[in-house]
């Protein structure tokens, strides 16, 4: 009888599986701009050597379309090249017999159909179409263009107030973001390719936090022009703010008691605080914006009324109205759509949810928000029900791992089908269709369908609805084009058909994040400033320390960490402790300075301008 081993990893089959790993990672630190027929050659040559080179698809195939690119980067194609490429791969998607030939050839499609002109350009001139503006990869991902680097570099200094005071040269709101920012910027961080990303929204709270100059920048002279803005979210106040700087007159409408928009009325004080979101919005307002609350367009004053009275308008509204479920029972006793529910805790009107069993909908991060603002109001259980998997969820990674660590439980693929209610009309349950997961659809995620198995009942006593926000563009839909819903608006945040009208953020793209708000807000203020004829130029006095040219190790990432949950119950008190001095020493001496080494150095040096 032969004996038999426990097999064990060999060193060959270690290596490999490290080589794997750091492939990975450099595949997701592949910042923005890269040349696409660079990066489609890379992935197919990589596809070529996991083929086993049983079909002619793929041992022949893939390799007559690596030598195609190769001709492309070469500059020895011609332009029917691109018709042959895009010939064969249609052919070895076609016909390949397995997965890996399939999806190489589908990539390199993809690639030379959506970047032709790159194709053409290597043709013609032996270059493709890189642009030089943001080679940096944080820098790029980052809607509002902020310099993270520099701050970065500037919070390892320990000057913190002159890393807010450049933050604030393309984002007036650097305290909100520290605390709720999605973070793009850390998804191509090249830090990646080392360990793991730079934390840089918790960078930035901590300089945000340890700042104490207060100072606005000085404005220009008067230009004599006024802009109405109106919206007093961030999209609205970013616009405001960089206009004020530009030296016009602005004048914010807003239909609530308060300024703040979804960051006071959306997002619980548990992740941001009111004093946070007070301190930014009183810079903002220090630059000698007037404001109007209060005041809502059609109800207290005419939009034929601002548009005459002032040289511009801005439209920045955001997304306060919730969509509708449709289901039966949506209307008994105890269902609450989560956005009303957020905007009332958020004006003081706190519902009692104690001993109640709450259900809510939806897999986003109002969702989310909604969940862990139950837990905090007394409930004694919380489920969220979500029609696909949690994998598919769009909250946040982290947000999604806080409220099950705080006793939230996630039913995945379950969809509403009726909510039950008693013979007092209160809800009593929740019934839900089971689904699978299936085919991906043109959002890129996979879609459900109907399980053949019977509906589930949840008992409840509360159901929260938190499937989407919509915008209330009732007020300008005899003055304005509107497409489903929202503004028609162009890249420039121009209205056509208007004289001198702007809108950007929720009310043109639908609900979006804060970092996109602003962002919206700050390329309004640049258009509608040439607009009316100046060319202003926000810029930054801020001396960037040169980089350390040290060696730095792998070294582990800073995560925050929140407060036991036995410490949140029954109130709103900030759950997410920010970093220590040691600790943002660590994480910011992990920075690897790209806006001086790799292709940062093709940006010429920094201007601290737009």
């Amino acid at each position: 009888m032969s004996r038999l081993s426990i097999e064990t990893p060999g060193r060959a089959e270690t290596v490999v599986e490290g080589l794997y790993r750091d492939v990975e990672r450099r595949i997701s630190a592949s910042p923005p701009g890269l040349c696409p027929v660079d990066m489609a050659l890379s992935f197919l040559r990589l596809s070529h050597a996991q083929t086993c080179g049983k079909c002619v698809p793929c041992r022949i195939g893939l390799g007559q379309l690596t030598e195609l690119l190769e001709s492309v980067l070469d500059s020895t194609a011609t332009p029917e090249t691109i018709d042959l490429i895009e010939k064969t791969a249609r052919v070895i998607q076609d016909t390949a017999d397995c997965a890996i030939g399939y999806e190489a050839a589908r990539m390199v499609l993809q690639g030379v159909q959506g970047f032709r002109d790159d194709y053409m350009s290597h043709v013609e001139h032996g270059r493709c179409l890189f642009g030089w503006d943001h080679p940096v990869p944080c820098v790029a991902l980052c809607p509002a263009g902020v310099d993270i680097p520099g701050y970065i570099a500037l919070v390892r200094a320990g000057r913190y107030n002159d890393a807010v005071r450049l933050i604030r040269k393309d984002n007036p709101f650097p305290t909100v973001c520290g605390y709720v920012c999605e973070h793009p910027c850390e998804a191509r961080c090249r830090r990646s390719m080392v360990d793991d990303a730079v934390n840089i929204c918790g960078i930035k709270r901590f300089a945000c936090d340890h700042a104490t100059d207060m100072t606005p920048p000085p404005c220009a002279p008067s230009t004599g022009k006024s802009i109405a803005v109106i919206g007093g979210g961030p999209g609205g106040l970013s616009a405001a703010y960089f206009l004020s700087l530009m030296g016009h007159r602005v004048v914010v409408y807003d239909q609530r008691p308060q300024l703040g928009g979804m960051l006071r009325y959306g997002i619980p004080d548990y992740r941001l605080p009111q004093e946070k979101l007070d301190r930014d919005i009183e810079f903002i307002l220090s630059t000698g914006i007037e404001v109007h609350t209060d005041t809502a367009i059609g109800r207290d004053i005419e939009f034929s009324e601002i548009e005459n009275q002032y040289d511009a308008v801005y439209i920045s509204i955001g997304a306060h109205n919730d969509k509708k479920i449709g289901i039966d029972g949506e209307n008994s006793v105890g269902v609450h759509a989560a956005v009303q529910l957020l905007r009332d805790i958020g004006e003081g009107r706190v519902p009692d949810f104690r001993g109640k069993r709450v259900c809510v909908i939806g897999g986003g991060n109002v969702s989310m928000d909604a969940t862990r603002t139950a837990l905090r109001l007394g409930a004694a259980s919380v489920t969220c029900v979500y029609r696909r998997r949690i994998s598919d969820m769009t909250a946040l990674n982290e947000e999604i791992e806080d409220a099950q660590a705080e006793g939230c439980q996630i039913l995945q693929l379950q969809a509403p089908d009726h909510i039950e209610a008693d013979e007092n009309g209160h809800v009593a349950a929740l019934w839900t269709r089971p689904q699978v997961i299936g085919p991906y659809g043109s959002d890129g995620r996979p879609r459900p369908y109907d399980a053949d198995a019977p509906l589930l009942r949840t008992p409840c006593d509360i159901v929260i609805v938190a499937i989407g926000q919509a915008i209330d563009a009732r007020p300008f839909a005899q003055v304005m084009p509107l497409e489903r819903g929202k503004i028609k608006a162009s890249s420039d945040a121009f209205v056509p058909n208007t004289p001198h009208v702007f809108a950007g953020g929720d009310a043109v793209t639908g609900p979006a994040t804060v970092i996109r708000a602003v962002a919206a807000g700050k390329v309004a203020a640049a258009n509608i400033d040439a607009h009316l004829g100046f060319h202003h130029v926000i810029q930054s006095d801020v001396e960037i320390p040169a980089p350390h040219l040290t060696n730095l190790p792998a070294c582990g990432r800073i995560e925050l960490h929140n407060r036991p949950f036995e410490e949140c119950v029954g109130n709103f008190e900030l759950v997410k402790c920010g970093m220590t001095e040691q600790e943002v020493q660590q994480e910011t001496s992990r920075c690897l300075r790209c806006d001086h080494f790799g292709y940062g150095i093709f940006k010429g040096g920094r201007t601290n301008k737009w």
